[in-house]
């Protein structure tokens, strides 16, 4: 890129007040100019990108204690705690069928570091010290196989299906989740499965909002772009045409860090296709009112699903009891980041969420951000928050889903849900939680099967041995004894 090809980016930052970028300019060598304006200009319009922020400084603003909330009608819903077993076996089958035809993928959010962990990996490449030392991405992986297997097996095909696994990376974390891949063969999966990608990622501003951070002299801060980014990463590295041309149909889209997680739920996808949902989601129900965690619920005024944080709902309305049922909360779904959809209609609403922030607004969010000094010319790492970074949320295209193309299923926290979040010492959420969660869902299937743990031990069912509690009958009238790996 010669100097004159330059000066428009230089310009254009110039004129959005973005001048302070360029305090070093000059005694930048060639290359190192070259590499400022390669990287500014992946920024298409930076007076609209100040504009942005504005109005995302805005949005945070705004309080939603006036919208009207309720539960989502009982058409929208159903709970696999309360569905007969006929019922959640025909979801079941249509599910492995799906699967079975090639019509499904899976969509792995794995951008995020173990930091809070105490570790730099990425957090799938942790390992929670099961018996079997596998690291959530393994077991993960082996979900894929077991499923597929299962697939083959009801419907006996030939030629094992193939479920493609799509897994969203970082700047930070791409490099060393593919090699933790190819290191370990796949994890039993064909390479040409498994297709990684970027999420984006946005400048850091100071905290009006005004002015871009410079991380050197050379480079400016950048943050990932949030969950509700996947939309336009899954347009601009082309996943959404690869899953066009696979003919695939259904996608189902997890975090990394529920070490529970039924990768590729045949009764999830079942449900979905069932109810012709466009886009569904699963929850878990609320331990009690003071829970932190954000909620599936309908906007009354509007007639449409949304998510709603728990600091935007009143004490009141929060440990209100449902009418039917005074066992249970009147708000309990609680958003678990894990969701169903169409491929169809990805193509018709990814253009239109990411084109428009009516559909996909920006969130800041006030962090400590390592930074240059401009006034001391000298790299620092705040100890008080110091600017904003930009996010998107994955659910705020909920309300752009006709309600009665909105699904949302209730499934049994004890079964599918333990994240990761926390290191050892916290309440929830850490590695000996994510443990003993995974090992105690394991004990009770081999009791279901009538296979005896000895002395109230606990034993993990391989990945590879059981789906979900299916194919153990072999544990009846055998011992186990704490640890052993079934």
């Amino acid at each position: 890129m010669t100097v004159n090809s330059q000066q428009p980016t230089i310009d254009a930052f110039k004129q959005a007040k973005q001048d302070q970028l360029f305090k070093y300019y000059d005694t930048l060598t060639i290359d190192q100019q070259q590499q400022f304006i390669d990287q500014l200009s992946k920024i298409e319009d930076p007076s609209k990108l100040i504009s942005t922020v504005e109005q995302a400084i805005q949005f945070s603003s705004n309080n939603s204690a006036s919208r009207n909330f309720t539960q989502l009608p009982n058409e929208s819903t159903a709970s696999t705690l309360d569905l007969s077993k006929d019922i959640l076996g025909a979801w079941k089958d249509l599910g492995l069928k799906a699967i079975a035809n090639g019509e499904v993928a899976v969509l792995l959010m794995a951008g995020g570091q173990g930091t809070r962990l105490g570790s730099s990996a990425p957090k799938g490449c942790f390992n929670i010290d099961l018996p079997s030392q596998k690291s959530l991405f393994q077991i993960q992986a082996e979900k894929i196989l077991k499923i597929e297997n299962l697939a083959q097996q009801k419907y006996a095909l030939d030629v094992k299906p193939k479920v493609n696994w799509y897994i969203m990376t970082s700047g930070p974390t791409r490099n060393p989740t593919e090699t933790f891949f190819k290191e370990h063969d796949y994890f039993g999966l064909s390479a040409d499965q498994v297709i990684f990608f970027n999420q984006g990622t946005l400048p850091c501003f100071n905290l009006e909002g005004n002015k871009i951070l410079l991380e050197s002299q050379h480079s400016i801060c950048e943050s990932p772009d949030g969950n509700g980014g996947l939309y336009k990463a899954l347009k601009d590295n082309g996943i959404l045409e690869d899953l066009n041309s696979k003919k695939i149909k259904h996608i189902h889209m997890y975090c990394v860090d529920n070490c529970l997680v039924k990768v590729a739920d045949p009764i999830f996808i079942g449900f979905a296709i069932d109810k012709d949902f466009d886009l569904a989601t699963k929850v878990v129900r609320k331990r009690d009112a003071s829970e932190s965690v954000g909620l599936i619920v309908l906007d009354k005024d509007a007639q449409k699903p949304c998510v709603i944080e728990y600091s935007e709902i009143s004490s009141e309305l929060a440990n209100k009891k449902d009418p039917e049922d005074d066992s249970k909360l009147f708000l309990r779904a609680a958003n678990i980041v894990n969701h169903y959809y169409s491929v169809e209609f990805l193509n018709k609403m990814i253009p239109k969420w990411i084109s428009s922030q009516e559909f996909l607004p920006f969130h800041i969010a006030k962090k400590k951000i390592p930074s240059l000094n401009l006034e001391t010319n000298e790299f620092y790492k705040p100890t008080e928050p110091n600017g904003i970074k930009l996010e998107q949320f994955i659910f705020d295209v909920f309300p752009s889903v006709e309600l009665n193309k909105f699904g949302c299923l209730e499934v049994d926290r004890a079964e599918e849900f333990s994240p990761l979040k926390n290191a050892d010492g916290a309440k929830n959420d850490t590695p000996t939680t994510c443990r003993n969660h995974y090992l105690e869902r394991s004990t009770r299937w081999v009791n279901a099967n009538n296979g005896q743990v000895v002395d109230n031990g606990l034993v993990e069912v391989d990945s590879k041995s059981s789906y979900g509690g299916e194919g153990l009958e072999f544990v009846a009238g055998k011992q186990y004894k704490n640890g052993d790996i079934i």
